[in-house]
């Protein structure tokens, strides 16, 4: 038996499938590509929405106060979101050489930590520029610089020249200086303030 097709009744059917979730896209506008990504919400493996997660962030602020001491004391205490599992556990392996400097901890806790970037990595949860930050990034590849992932290059490709008009930003990795709500998670275009240039605007 030949079963005929309906193009009014599929694209109907694929409106209603469409309406359960968003498709992901490539244009990084401030409505978000992922399904309630643009709300700053996590789902669950059932679908469900997070009741615990707070609303309106890029990536999940960092919660843990013994990651934002030891780390924080440094340099800005980067979101766990900001890169995948298996950056995160090379880094924390290399503590003795961090980027030139010993960032050593006790064994309790840099396992202690360990676990908490683990479990809150980009590749882990569902905020809008965690999951951009790891798709962009190639399965093979474990980058150990924030800067160095694709998506954050990408969106900072015009920056790097400008602030070299400002005695007071040094590198694109001190977040915190131009965005003003970096600790809370919050990296939108709207709340970029340059030192000694001013607002951002595209």
């Amino acid at each position: 038996m030949k079963i005929k097709t309906v193009p009014g009744l599929i694209i109907a059917g694929l409106l209603l499938a469409g309406s359960q979730f968003v498709i992901a896209s490539d244009d990084d506008d401030e409505r978000g590509g992922y399904r309630g990504s643009e709300r700053g919400e996590r789902y669950s493996e059932d679908g469900n929405r997070s009741s615990s997660m707070s609303r309106g962030r890029d990536v999940a602020a960092v919660d843990n106060q013994k990651y934002a001491t030891e780390c924080g004391s440094c340099h800005f205490a980067y979101q766990p979101g900001l890169l995948p599992e298996r950056s995160w556990r090379k880094l924390m392996e290399r503590l003795h050489d961090h980027f030139g400097e010993s960032a050593e901890l006790p064994d309790a806790d840099r396992q202690e930590l360990t676990d908490y970037l683990a479990k809150n990595a980009a590749d882990h949860v569902n905020y809008k520029r965690s999951v951009r930050m790891n798709q962009s990034i190639s399965k093979g590849d474990t980058p150990l610089q924030i800067t160095k992932v694709p998506y954050f290059a990408k969106e900072h490709r015009e920056v790097g020249n400008r602030i070299k008009g400002s005695d007071k930003v040094k590198s694109l990795s001190q977040c915190e200086l131009c965005h003003q709500k970096a600790a809370d998670g919050s990296y939108a275009e709207g709340e970029i303030n340059v030192p000694g240039i001013g607002r951002w605007e595209d």
